[in-house]
Protein backbone atom coordinates (compact mmCIF):
# COMPACT_ATOMS: atom_id res chain seq x y z
CA UNK A 1 0.00 0.00 0.00
CA UNK A 2 1.42 3.76 -0.88
CA UNK A 3 -0.05 6.62 0.68
CA UNK A 4 -0.43 9.65 -1.59
CA UNK A 5 -0.11 13.33 -0.11
CA UNK A 6 -2.48 16.25 -1.09
CA UNK A 7 -0.19 16.88 -4.30
CA UNK A 8 -0.27 13.18 -5.27
CA UNK A 9 3.32 12.44 -3.97
CA UNK A 10 4.10 8.88 -3.82
CA UNK A 11 6.59 7.15 -1.66
CA UNK A 12 6.15 8.04 1.79
CA UNK A 13 5.45 4.76 3.31
CA UNK A 14 8.72 3.41 1.55
CA UNK A 15 10.93 6.10 3.06
CA UNK A 16 9.20 5.82 6.38
CA UNK A 17 9.28 1.35 6.20
CA UNK A 18 12.91 2.47 5.02
CA UNK A 19 13.85 4.23 8.21
CA UNK A 20 11.68 2.24 10.65
CA UNK A 21 13.17 -1.47 8.90
CA UNK A 22 16.86 -0.20 10.31
CA UNK A 23 15.94 1.62 13.12
CA UNK A 24 13.14 0.54 15.27
CA UNK A 25 13.35 -2.63 15.46
CA UNK A 26 16.88 -3.14 16.93
CA UNK A 27 17.15 -0.24 19.03
CA UNK A 28 15.97 -0.17 22.69
CA UNK A 29 14.54 3.01 22.14
CA UNK A 30 10.72 3.99 22.52
CA UNK A 31 10.32 5.40 18.89
CA UNK A 32 7.03 6.23 17.04
CA UNK A 33 6.80 7.37 13.46
CA UNK A 34 3.45 9.46 12.01
CA UNK A 35 3.21 10.16 8.27
CA UNK A 36 2.00 13.69 7.16
CA UNK A 37 -1.80 12.60 8.05
CA UNK A 38 -0.15 12.40 11.66
CA UNK A 39 -1.15 8.51 11.37
CA UNK A 40 1.26 6.30 13.27
CA UNK A 41 3.43 4.60 10.81
CA UNK A 42 4.98 2.39 13.55
CA UNK A 43 6.25 1.73 16.67
CA UNK A 44 9.14 0.20 19.04
CA UNK A 45 8.39 -2.45 21.41
CA UNK A 46 9.69 -0.53 24.04
CA UNK A 47 7.48 2.09 23.51
CA UNK A 48 4.06 -0.16 23.39
CA UNK A 49 5.10 -1.82 26.55
CA UNK A 50 5.68 1.94 28.61
CA UNK A 51 2.28 3.70 26.57
CA UNK A 52 0.80 0.56 27.39
CA UNK A 53 -0.52 0.54 23.49
CA UNK A 54 -0.98 -2.88 21.27
CA UNK A 55 1.27 -2.24 18.22
CA UNK A 56 -0.82 -4.22 15.96
CA UNK A 57 -4.20 -2.11 16.51
CA UNK A 58 -2.44 1.08 16.45
CA UNK A 59 -0.64 1.25 13.20
CA UNK A 60 -2.26 3.45 10.20
CA UNK A 61 -4.43 5.27 13.46
CA UNK A 62 -4.51 8.67 13.80
CA UNK A 63 -2.61 9.69 16.66
CA UNK A 64 -5.26 11.33 18.32
CA UNK A 65 -7.86 8.69 18.24
CA UNK A 66 -4.71 6.36 19.92
CA UNK A 67 -4.26 8.71 22.90
CA UNK A 68 -7.97 9.86 23.01
CA UNK A 69 -7.80 9.15 26.44
CA UNK A 70 -5.19 11.32 27.44
CA UNK A 71 -5.88 14.86 27.95
CA UNK A 72 -4.51 16.95 25.26
CA UNK A 73 -1.45 18.50 27.40
CA UNK A 74 0.35 15.24 28.54
CA UNK A 75 -0.10 13.68 25.19
CA UNK A 76 3.24 12.76 24.47
CA UNK A 77 3.16 13.15 20.81
CA UNK A 78 1.42 16.80 19.38
CA UNK A 79 0.54 17.27 16.11
CA UNK A 80 2.55 20.57 16.28
CA UNK A 81 5.58 18.51 15.33
CA UNK A 82 5.05 18.36 11.94
CA UNK A 83 4.93 22.06 11.92
CA UNK A 84 8.27 22.13 13.12
CA UNK A 85 7.79 22.68 17.02
CA UNK A 86 10.37 20.21 18.18
CA UNK A 87 12.35 19.28 21.38
CA UNK A 88 16.00 18.27 22.64
CA UNK A 89 16.70 16.51 25.47
CA UNK A 90 12.92 17.04 26.58
CA UNK A 91 12.02 15.63 30.24
CA UNK A 92 8.47 13.86 30.70
CA UNK A 93 6.18 12.39 33.16
CA UNK A 94 4.40 9.22 31.92
CA UNK A 95 2.09 6.94 33.69
CA UNK A 96 0.13 3.93 32.31
CA UNK A 97 -2.00 1.86 34.21
CA UNK A 98 0.75 0.30 36.28
CA UNK A 99 3.44 2.29 36.53
CA UNK A 100 5.25 6.28 35.83
CA UNK A 101 8.39 6.80 33.88
CA UNK A 102 10.78 9.47 33.44
CA UNK A 103 11.32 9.70 29.97
CA UNK A 104 14.12 11.57 28.10
CA UNK A 105 12.76 12.82 24.78
CA UNK A 106 13.76 14.01 21.09
CA UNK A 107 11.68 14.93 17.89
CA UNK A 108 12.64 16.10 14.11
CA UNK A 109 11.07 15.79 11.33
CA UNK A 110 11.96 13.23 8.00
CA UNK A 111 12.42 14.63 4.64
CA UNK A 112 12.47 13.36 1.25
CA UNK A 113 15.36 13.53 -1.23
CA UNK A 114 14.24 17.18 -2.70
CA UNK A 115 13.73 17.90 1.02
CA UNK A 116 10.29 17.71 1.39
CA UNK A 117 8.57 16.79 4.77
CA UNK A 118 6.89 12.82 4.57
CA UNK A 119 7.00 12.24 8.49
CA UNK A 120 8.75 12.60 11.59
CA UNK A 121 9.79 10.84 14.66
CA UNK A 122 9.93 10.58 18.48
CA UNK A 123 12.56 8.56 20.09
CA UNK A 124 12.60 8.68 23.93
CA UNK A 125 14.90 7.14 26.46
CA UNK A 126 13.64 5.05 29.95
CA UNK A 127 15.47 7.07 32.60
CA UNK A 128 13.08 6.21 35.53
CA UNK A 129 16.29 4.05 37.32
CA UNK A 130 18.43 7.09 36.84
CA UNK A 131 15.99 9.92 38.03
CA UNK A 132 14.85 7.65 40.59
CA UNK A 133 18.74 6.86 41.72
CA UNK A 134 19.79 10.60 41.80
CA UNK A 135 16.47 11.37 43.83
CA UNK A 136 17.34 8.82 46.23
CA UNK A 137 21.27 9.48 46.50
CA UNK A 138 20.16 13.29 47.40
CA UNK A 139 17.33 12.00 50.37
CA UNK A 140 20.14 9.57 51.78
CA UNK A 141 22.31 12.43 52.05
CA UNK A 142 19.59 14.46 53.94
CA UNK A 143 18.34 11.34 55.97
CA UNK A 144 22.09 10.28 57.25
CA UNK A 145 22.19 13.97 58.20
CA UNK A 146 18.55 13.45 60.30
CA UNK A 147 19.56 10.15 61.89
CA UNK A 148 23.07 11.19 63.05
CA UNK A 149 21.70 14.19 64.83
CA UNK A 150 18.86 11.86 65.88
CA UNK A 151 21.12 9.43 67.37
CA UNK A 152 23.05 11.99 68.84
CA UNK A 153 20.01 13.72 71.02
CA UNK A 154 17.14 11.30 71.07
CA UNK A 155 18.64 10.69 74.84
CA UNK A 156 18.94 13.94 75.81
CA UNK A 157 15.58 14.59 74.24
CA UNK A 158 13.41 11.22 76.05
CA UNK A 159 15.01 11.49 79.29
CA UNK A 160 13.33 14.92 80.53
CA UNK A 161 9.93 13.92 78.49
CA UNK A 162 9.87 10.63 80.64
CA UNK A 163 10.12 12.92 83.51
CA UNK A 164 7.46 15.73 82.56
CA UNK A 165 5.19 12.54 81.18
CA UNK A 166 5.63 10.90 85.06
CA UNK A 167 4.71 14.36 86.92
CA UNK A 168 2.07 15.23 84.32
CA UNK A 169 0.48 11.43 85.09
CA UNK A 170 0.38 12.34 88.94
CA UNK A 171 -1.41 15.12 88.34
CA UNK A 172 -3.55 13.95 86.19
CA UNK A 173 -4.85 11.00 88.36
CA UNK A 174 -4.81 13.70 91.38
CA UNK A 175 -7.28 15.86 89.33
CA UNK A 176 -9.48 12.74 88.52
CA UNK A 177 -9.82 11.56 91.61
CA UNK A 178 -10.43 15.29 92.86
CA UNK A 179 -13.21 16.23 90.00
CA UNK A 180 -11.19 18.45 88.65
CA UNK A 181 -12.26 18.22 85.25
CA UNK A 182 -10.79 21.19 83.01
CA UNK A 183 -7.70 20.25 84.65
CA UNK A 184 -7.61 16.81 83.71
CA UNK A 185 -8.44 17.82 80.15
CA UNK A 186 -5.25 19.83 80.42
CA UNK A 187 -3.41 16.81 81.22
CA UNK A 188 -5.03 14.61 78.87
CA UNK A 189 -4.00 16.89 76.38
CA UNK A 190 -0.50 17.48 77.43
CA UNK A 191 0.00 13.62 77.61
CA UNK A 192 -1.06 13.01 74.25
CA UNK A 193 1.64 16.14 72.93
CA UNK A 194 4.27 14.55 74.71
CA UNK A 195 3.44 10.90 73.58
CA UNK A 196 3.44 12.51 69.81
CA UNK A 197 7.24 14.03 70.52
CA UNK A 198 8.65 10.15 71.49
CA UNK A 199 6.84 9.04 68.33
CA UNK A 200 8.88 11.43 65.93
CA UNK A 201 11.95 10.67 68.50
CA UNK A 202 10.98 6.64 67.55
CA UNK A 203 11.24 7.75 63.67
CA UNK A 204 14.05 10.03 63.55
CA UNK A 205 16.15 6.61 65.21
CA UNK A 206 14.82 4.83 62.55
CA UNK A 207 16.31 7.03 60.04
CA UNK A 208 19.77 5.80 61.17
CA UNK A 209 21.01 2.61 60.32
CA UNK A 210 19.43 0.28 62.36
CA UNK A 211 21.69 -1.70 64.57
CA UNK A 212 20.09 -4.99 64.85
CA UNK A 213 18.91 -5.61 61.47
CA UNK A 214 18.86 -9.47 60.55
CA UNK A 215 18.81 -10.58 56.88
CA UNK A 216 17.80 -13.50 55.79
CA UNK A 217 15.89 -15.44 52.76
CA UNK A 218 12.44 -14.88 53.26
CA UNK A 219 8.99 -15.01 51.68
CA UNK A 220 7.24 -11.70 50.64
CA UNK A 221 4.02 -13.71 50.47
CA UNK A 222 4.45 -15.16 54.04
CA UNK A 223 5.19 -11.35 55.47
CA UNK A 224 1.89 -9.89 53.76
CA UNK A 225 -0.19 -12.77 55.41
CA UNK A 226 1.34 -11.82 58.56
CA UNK A 227 0.42 -8.24 58.52
CA UNK A 228 -2.80 -8.79 56.86
CA UNK A 229 -4.82 -9.16 60.33
CA UNK A 230 -3.53 -5.91 60.93
CA UNK A 231 -4.23 -4.15 58.10
CA UNK A 232 -8.03 -5.88 57.91
CA UNK A 233 -8.57 -4.22 61.60
CA UNK A 234 -7.53 -0.96 60.46
CA UNK A 235 -9.89 -1.42 56.83
CA UNK A 236 -13.04 -2.25 59.04
CA UNK A 237 -12.61 1.29 61.41
CA UNK A 238 -12.45 3.20 57.38
CA UNK A 239 -15.07 1.07 55.76
CA UNK A 240 -12.67 -0.37 53.47
CA UNK A 241 -12.12 -4.25 52.21
CA UNK A 242 -8.75 -5.94 51.39
CA UNK A 243 -7.79 -7.81 47.95
CA UNK A 244 -5.06 -9.76 48.22
CA UNK A 245 -3.47 -11.45 44.86
CA UNK A 246 -0.98 -13.97 45.63
CA UNK A 247 1.61 -15.46 43.99
CA UNK A 248 2.27 -19.29 44.14
CA UNK A 249 5.96 -20.17 44.90
CA UNK A 250 7.54 -16.78 45.00
CA UNK A 251 10.84 -16.36 44.77
CA UNK A 252 12.57 -15.59 48.05
CA UNK A 253 14.42 -12.51 48.29
CA UNK A 254 17.03 -10.88 51.21
CA UNK A 255 15.68 -8.74 53.83
CA UNK A 256 14.82 -8.09 57.63
CA UNK A 257 11.54 -9.64 57.75
CA UNK A 258 10.64 -7.00 60.64
CA UNK A 259 11.62 -4.12 58.81
CA UNK A 260 9.63 -5.54 55.73
CA UNK A 261 6.96 -5.46 57.91
CA UNK A 262 7.18 -2.01 58.71
CA UNK A 263 7.16 -0.78 55.19
CA UNK A 264 3.91 -2.72 53.95
CA UNK A 265 2.31 -1.92 56.67
CA UNK A 266 2.94 2.12 56.94
CA UNK A 267 2.26 1.92 52.68
CA UNK A 268 -1.20 -0.05 53.39
CA UNK A 269 -1.96 1.87 56.06
CA UNK A 270 -1.87 4.90 53.80
CA UNK A 271 -3.70 3.46 51.35
CA UNK A 272 -6.61 2.89 53.68
CA UNK A 273 -6.55 6.43 55.47
CA UNK A 274 -6.76 8.07 51.83
CA UNK A 275 -10.02 6.46 50.93
CA UNK A 276 -12.16 8.60 53.32
CA UNK A 277 -15.67 7.31 51.74
CA UNK A 278 -14.61 3.78 51.91
CA UNK A 279 -12.61 1.54 49.25
CA UNK A 280 -11.10 -1.38 48.09
CA UNK A 281 -6.95 -1.43 49.12
CA UNK A 282 -5.47 -4.19 46.54
CA UNK A 283 -2.31 -5.79 47.26
CA UNK A 284 -1.45 -7.54 43.97
CA UNK A 285 2.43 -9.93 44.14
CA UNK A 286 4.07 -9.92 40.81
CA UNK A 287 7.67 -11.50 39.98
CA UNK A 288 9.58 -9.85 36.70
CA UNK A 289 12.23 -12.80 35.59
CA UNK A 290 13.50 -10.79 32.91
CA UNK A 291 14.53 -8.28 35.89
CA UNK A 292 14.86 -11.18 38.58
CA UNK A 293 12.69 -8.51 41.35
CA UNK A 294 9.68 -9.41 43.24
CA UNK A 295 6.82 -7.03 42.76
CA UNK A 296 4.26 -5.71 45.36
CA UNK A 297 1.58 -3.33 44.39
CA UNK A 298 -0.13 -1.71 46.90
CA UNK A 299 -3.11 0.04 45.19
CA UNK A 300 -6.19 2.43 47.12
CA UNK A 301 -10.05 3.91 45.11
CA UNK A 302 -8.67 7.31 46.67
CA UNK A 303 -8.97 10.55 45.27
CA UNK A 304 -5.13 10.48 43.83
CA UNK A 305 -2.12 12.33 44.49
CA UNK A 306 -1.67 15.82 42.69
CA UNK A 307 0.87 15.38 39.59
CA UNK A 308 3.14 18.68 41.66
CA UNK A 309 3.14 16.84 44.44
CA UNK A 310 3.84 13.36 43.60
CA UNK A 311 7.99 14.13 43.40
CA UNK A 312 7.66 15.11 47.12
CA UNK A 313 6.23 12.93 48.97
CA UNK A 314 9.27 11.00 49.78
CA UNK A 315 10.98 14.11 50.64
CA UNK A 316 11.71 14.37 54.76
CA UNK A 317 9.47 16.23 56.51
CA UNK A 318 6.39 16.71 53.76
CA UNK A 319 3.18 15.42 54.78
CA UNK A 320 -0.40 16.17 53.84
CA UNK A 321 -1.93 14.79 56.95
CA UNK A 322 -2.92 17.15 59.55
CA UNK A 323 -1.01 15.56 62.42
CA UNK A 324 1.90 13.48 59.77
CA UNK A 325 5.64 13.69 60.28
CA UNK A 326 6.39 13.70 57.25
CA UNK A 327 8.45 10.90 57.85
CA UNK A 328 6.69 7.16 57.53
CA UNK A 329 7.69 7.31 53.38
CA UNK A 330 10.69 8.40 53.56
CA UNK A 331 11.92 5.71 56.48
CA UNK A 332 10.25 2.94 53.89
CA UNK A 333 12.05 4.36 50.96
CA UNK A 334 15.45 3.71 53.18
CA UNK A 335 14.20 0.87 54.72
CA UNK A 336 13.86 -0.79 50.68
CA UNK A 337 16.74 1.34 49.07
CA UNK A 338 19.24 -0.63 51.64
CA UNK A 339 18.55 -3.76 50.23
CA UNK A 340 19.03 -2.79 46.69
CA UNK A 341 15.20 -2.00 45.99
CA UNK A 342 12.82 0.86 45.07
CA UNK A 343 9.63 2.10 45.43
CA UNK A 344 7.85 3.91 42.79
CA UNK A 345 4.44 5.79 43.43
CA UNK A 346 2.05 6.31 40.13
CA UNK A 347 -1.19 7.97 40.76
CA UNK A 348 -4.05 9.11 37.83
CA UNK A 349 -5.98 11.18 39.67
CA UNK A 350 -8.73 8.82 41.24
CA UNK A 351 -6.28 6.52 42.70
CA UNK A 352 -3.05 5.77 43.76
CA UNK A 353 -0.98 2.79 43.41
CA UNK A 354 2.64 2.11 45.50
CA UNK A 355 5.25 -0.61 43.70
CA UNK A 356 7.76 -2.45 46.29
CA UNK A 357 10.22 -3.94 43.71
CA UNK A 358 12.49 -5.85 45.58
CA UNK A 359 15.50 -8.29 43.85
CA UNK A 360 16.20 -11.81 44.03
CA UNK A 361 18.88 -14.02 43.59
CA UNK A 362 18.51 -17.97 42.31
CA UNK A 363 18.44 -20.28 44.90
Amino acid sequence: MIFLDERGRAGELSLLQQFSGTFVRDVNLGVLLVDTDFRLVDISELACSILGIDRKSSINRQVEDIFRTVPKEHQLVQRTLLDGVLVRNHAVSWTNDRERYELLMDSNLIRDESGQVVGAYVIFKDVTNLRSLEQQVQRSDRLAMIGQIAAGTAHEIRNPLTSIKGFLQVLNRTFQQNGMEREQGYTDLMLAEIDRINELVGEFLLLSKPKNVTYDKIDVSSVLRDILPIINNQAVLHNVTIHYESVYQIPKIVADRELLKQVFINLCKNGIEAMVQGGTLTIIERIEYRERKVHVDIQDAGPGIPAFLIDKIFDPFFTTKEHGTGLGLSVCQRIIHDIGGHIRVSSKGYGTTFTVSLPFSPD
